[in-house]
């Protein structure tokens, strides 16, 4: 493999240690896959992330159907969404998928977010679906989280879990992380008589602010605030 994908394999290896890390997964429990080219790199199937090493992440052909596999692991269980989303949506870089716990307690009750605060915006609607329960690996649950993905970059999975894409592994998941942290005060919410909930206008403008919002090196945040300079006009 060279240098690039050298790299991004380890990057998915240190993303499954920090979910765990950050609070939002358990044990082997999650996955994460990677865009690379016109293939996918994603995690192998029940061994614990720290143990992982770069060549242990498995990898197949995005145009493909998921037959053919590098690696001497089985890759994750989950794979078929993730290679269902890497094809039907090649803005996404990457998708994390997580078991935490608030996100993973609206999901077993059928519960979407509804925009309780703005971050909900970052779905790209005014809500969080949630997929329809189906047996975890199986073409119905690919298929269920892509109707509940239509038009949002995350969903939660019935009875299961959470999907967050991202253009990067570091989006992806801090997606993952602004889920669960909604899906907490939704929760506090319903403990203290509910929660007023946003307009969809609202949501709305909000998204729109959010196509420059993210995580982002600190070049690239300093070019931002940086004021643009005005154009001299030619004597």
């Amino acid at each position: 493999m060279d240098k690039a994908e050298l790299e991004l394999r380890k990057g998915i290896i240190a993303a499954c240690r920090a979910m765990n890390s950050l609070g939002i997964n358990q044990g082997t429990s999650g996955n994460i896959s990677a865009r690379y080219g016109g293939r996918m790199l994603i995690t192998p199937t029940s061994v614990p992330y720290e143990d992982l090493d770069p060549k242990d992440i498995v990898s197949t052909r995005i145009k493909g159907d998921g037959s053919k596999w590098d690696g001497k692991l089985p890759p994750s269980s989950e794979w078929r969404f993730h290679l269902r989303i890497m094809q039907d949506r090649p803005e996404v870089g990457s998708v994390v998928h997580t078991h935490s716990n608030y996100a993973t307690a609206l999901a077993i009750c059928h519960k979407p977010i509804p925009a309780v605060h703005y971050m909900v915006g970052a779905s790209g609607g005014p809500d969080i679906r949630v997929a329809k329960y189906e047996t975890y690996g199986t073409e119905e649950l690919s298929q269920a989280a892509m109707q509940a993905l239509e038009g949002r970059t995350c969903c939660l999975l019935g009875n299961h879990g959470v999907i967050a894409t991202g253009s990067t592994i570091k989006k992806a998941l801090w997606l993952a992380v602004e889920i669960e942290t909604l899906a907490k005060q939704y929760y506090l919410t319903l403990a203290i008589g509910g929660a007023r909930i946003l307009p969809d206008d609202e949501i709305a403008r909000v998204i729109e602010k959010f196509k420059s919002y993210g995580p982002r090196g600190k070049a690239a945040a300093a070019r931002k605030a940086m004021p643009k300079k005005r154009k001299s006009r030619a004597k």
